[in-house]
């Protein structure tokens, strides 16, 4: 017996072959295959006949016989056609799965959607449902010209993201985020009894949105950056219908959406929603229906500036440089202004040789030391008791204090007149075991070759609960002093995080890196910091790491 979860797949169908009897494609054959072909394998599949008159039911019918126990066929009462709202009901009544996935006939699904959405919602045990984007698909065809309306459609909102209940709702009747496509779903199978299932007085067109209101109202989702299905686009499909007889326009307010708002305002009140966000973005929904005259008021004067934004953009195409264009355009939409190519102003550093060969120290406080003390600041509360430092007692003196019981310097060879201890970090048996509340280690462990028998000294020689403080270069010049010989490694903060996982438990070590493109880039020129702004010395971007930090706990 698999210990996985069963997935219950709920297919309904009405005359799913009837258009595409003139092609050479079967899409019912595709979408049914396309659950076949799941790299996950502990599904079901309930075929749901809304009252088909043609081939489609002896389609699902074949699958169900050939495939005992793993295909079902389902009708309702006297081969009626009750819509797709009851026709999911149905199949959510006789589905055994922990978790229900929606895929219409002629759609299909890639193969790793049930894995990748099981492996989420496992992950996640608040939410109640995941979702992902939508494929947009018009090459289906194989018409090549086709190929290029293809598009994934945006979410409008974060992904990778678990929302709680209701922003989603709001978002949506906002217009900020786009609801959820029917085939790219997961749900619990108990959130779905929970909320009633579909509305079955909405046959087609918004059935699914307001199923999705009732969700997100109540539970946690949470939206994935993945993309698994494909939404066939066909002009026999449900919305293709409506809007070639007028009966519709996507974003244009309708009859349909009318209706939709109506049972929604009794919804939230049967609910008893306080929201606020909820209930303004409602009224916000409401409005173009409450105000028509205004409301194309609205649409005429956002025409209107369209139409003189675009003169505006026509008139300086033609009238001023690109470089001036580019900057008006970045202000105008709050950005940061990107110069085309070959205007890329260097100034003072088009060179070859950076403006300072010490890390900026004959300019001012270099970047690096800017970080390493930031760091230690927000860590002074562990430079306490008896405290190892690298090199010197700086750091000790300045953040530990009046909490500092006893200060050792521990230098790697003789004659350093501030050091305590002589030793090898890699090899020094003579240093105690258990001695040390604290160890200040700033810049240093890139010296080291032999990194593993160093961590593995520093978590001996500290006490049990005693703390680790380290630092260490990410995006650097290479050392001209006397340890330019002894620079061996860089570090990046996954490197940093599996180095140290190998000594220290997991949950007692914390990594953090500091940097920017601005800083790096500085740091590598040797401008100090004094030059910068501290907003732009502040600003972190973890793919410019300059520093990264280790606090690490001895169990």
């Amino acid at each position: 017996m698999s210990s996985k979860p069963l997935v219950s797949v709920i297919m309904i169908f009405l005359n799913a072959e009837k258009f595409f009897e003139q092609t050479s494609k079967n899409v019912f054959k595709e979408a049914i295959k396309s659950v076949f072909a799941q790299t996950y394998d502990h599904w079901e599949l309930l075929l749901v006949d809304d009252g088909s008159s043609d081939t489609s039911t002896k389609t699902a019918l074949w699958y169900a016989q050939q495939n005992p126990g793993k295909v079902r066929y389902l009708e309702h009462e006297y081969h009626q056609n009750r819509g797709m709202s009851a026709s999911r009901n149905l199949g959510i009544r006789n589905a055994k799965g922990k978790y229900v996935a929606l895929l219409d006939a002629d759609d299909i699904w890639l193969p790793q959607k049930l894995d990748k959405q099981v492996a989420i919602m496992e992950a996640q045990p608040e939410a109640g449902m995941v979702y992902g984007s939508t494929y947009q698909w018009f090459s289906w065809t194989g018409n090549p010209e086709a190929a290029q309306l293809d598009f994934q459609r945006p979410l409008g909102v974060q992904p990778d993201t678990l929302f709680k209940p209701p922003k989603l709702l709001a978002l949506y009747l906002e217009g900020t985020a786009l609801t959820p496509g029917t085939c790219s779903v997961l749900i619990r199978h108990e959130v779905i009894k929970d909320v009633g299932g579909f509305e079955e007085s909405f046959r087609g067109l918004y059935e699914d949105q307001v199923f999705f209101y009732k969700v997100c109202l109540k539970y946690p989702v949470f939206v994935e950056s993945g993309c698994w299905d494909r939404y066939r686009q066909h002009p026999s499909s449900c919305c293709q219908v409506a809007l070639s007889q007028g009966q519709f326009q996507p974003q244009k307010p309708n009859p349909f959406h009318l209706t939709v708002l109506n049972w929604l305002e009794k919804y939230l009140s049967e609910q008893g929603v306080k929201d606020t966000e909820v209930w303004q973005a409602f009224r916000k929904a409401l409005w173009p229906y409450h105000h028509p005259t205004l409301y194309r008021l609205s649409q005429y004067t956002q025409y209107l500036k369209g139409r003189m934004k675009g003169l505006v953009k026509l008139i300086a195409r033609q009238t001023l440089p690109a470089p001036i264009r580019g900057r008006l355009r970045a202000q105008w939409k709050g950005t940061e202004y990107c110069p085309p190519v070959g205007t890329v102003k260097f100034g003072n550093l088009r060179r070859v040789t950076p403006l300072s060969r010490v890390f900026g120290f004959d300019r001012g406080l270099p970047i690096d030391r800017y970080y390493v003390e930031n760091f230690l600041t927000s860590q002074a509360n562990d430079i306490q008791g008896r405290v190892l430092e690298i090199g010197d007692n700086f750091y000790t003196r300045k953040f530990g204090g009046d909490r500092v019981t006893k200060s050792d310097v521990l230098h790697v060879i003789e004659g350093n007149p501030d050091a305590t201890i002589v030793g090898d970090l890699s090899n020094a048996d003579h240093i105690p075991s258990d001695t040390f509340d604290c160890l200040v280690l700033t810049q240093t462990l890139h010296l080291i070759y032999d990194v593993q028998s160093a961590l593995k000294t520093i978590n001996r020689i500290l006490k049990p609960g005693g703390v680790a403080l380290m630092t260490f270069p990410g995006i650097s010049q290479i050392c001209i002093d006397e340890w330019k010989d002894y620079w061996y490694w860089a570090f990046t903060n996954l490197s940093a995080q599996r180095l140290f996982e190998e000594v220290f438990p997991k949950t007692n070590v914390t990594i953090k890196t500091y940097g920017n493109v601005l800083t790096a880039t500085s740091f590598l020129q040797g401008v100090a910091t004094e030059e910068l702004q501290k907003k732009e010395l502040d600003h972190c971007d973890p793919s410019y790491q300059v520093l990264i930090t280790v606090r690490a706990v001895k169990p």
